[in-house]
């Protein structure tokens, strides 16, 4: 079995900041470097040179699962993480560690020219530790994308999910698009919240902005509604276009006598006779 000879290591070692200039030329050129600060890459690129030829020199093993590699890992998941933020894609962030091969294997190339044998061990054995690094950092980077995209879903859910209070007692949850089992809990969770806050005793629920109503929608619905009749309060669902109330009666749902009106104003004027106001105008 191959292994990286030492004259490589010294290579490495002793064409240190060469290699990191020819490096940093070929991020440049394959645009691994776009919307990013070039000092910062310099850095990078050297800090990386640096922990690798530092764990080939002790001679450890070649898997970077191994425990000597766990500065190397960390350093490629820190900057996996901050390629994430930044908006770079899985493709820029994996070509800092592939765009290496390049500048690295022309050294080789130099060192090992009267050794073709030995050159290609070596090429062969650099391209698969360089392949296992960018993996690594490309795994890492689909995490942190993950953790970003589903940071932003909740953000959306939330900000999607006002709760609105519209007279002393009287709270509102406009709805805005599909109410689907996530979406549902956000809506309950938020709105038994502020009830709890305000002590309001009626909830209004408009779904003007929800497209169409199915019997999954429905459910989610009086899921909500339940949950606001245990915690003592009444709620009203405004916003029951026609076309949304012929497909209720075609699906032969049953709302279980929960109150429903055209629009918000009409909900909120329900509400204020619940409460024992009314609304006049003012003489002039």
């Amino acid at each position: 079995m191959a292994v990286l000879q030492q004259q490589t290591v010294d290579l490495l070692k002793t064409s240190e900041k060469e290699l990191a200039a020819r490096w940093m030329a070929d991020l440049e050129a394959s645009g691994s470097t776009r919307n990013l600060k070039t000092d910062e890459i310099k850095q990078q690129t050297t800090e990386f040179l640096r922990l690798l030829t530092s764990v080939l020199s002790v001679g450890g093993s070649q898997s970077i699962t191994a425990a000597e590699w766990e500065e190397v890992r960390q350093f490629l998941e820190k900057l996996s993480h901050q390629r994430a933020l930044a908006g770079q894609d899985s493709q820029q962030t994996a070509g800092f560690i592939f765009s290496l091969k390049g500048p690295l294997f022309a050294f080789l190339q130099t060192e090992y020219a009267d050794k073709p044998v030995i050159l290609a061990e070596q090429l062969w054995e650099l391209s698969q530790l360089l392949d296992a690094l960018g993996m690594h950092t490309i795994r890492t980077y689909q995490k942190s994308r993950e953790a970003v995209i589903k940071r932003q879903q909740e953000e959306l859910l939330e900000l999607s999910t006002p709760v609105v209070k519209l007279w002393d007692g009287v709270l509102a949850l406009p709805m805005i698009g599909t109410l689907d089992s996530q979406r549902t809990q956000v809506v309950m969770e938020s709105l038994l919240q502020r009830i709890v806050d305000t002590g309001s005793e009626i909830a209004i629920i408009d779904i003007t902005g929800v497209p169409t109503v199915d019997t999954l929608v429905a459910q989610h619905l009086l899921k909500t509604v339940t949950a606001i009749r245990l915690m003592g309060a009444d709620c009203i669902i405004s916003g029951v276009r026609p076309q949304i109330a012929q497909t209720i009666v075609h699906l032969g749902l049953d709302l279980q006598g929960v109150v429903t009106k055209a629009n918000l104003a009409d909900a909120l004027a329900l509400a204020l006779r619940r409460l024992g106001l009314t609304v006049a105008k003012a003489a002039v």
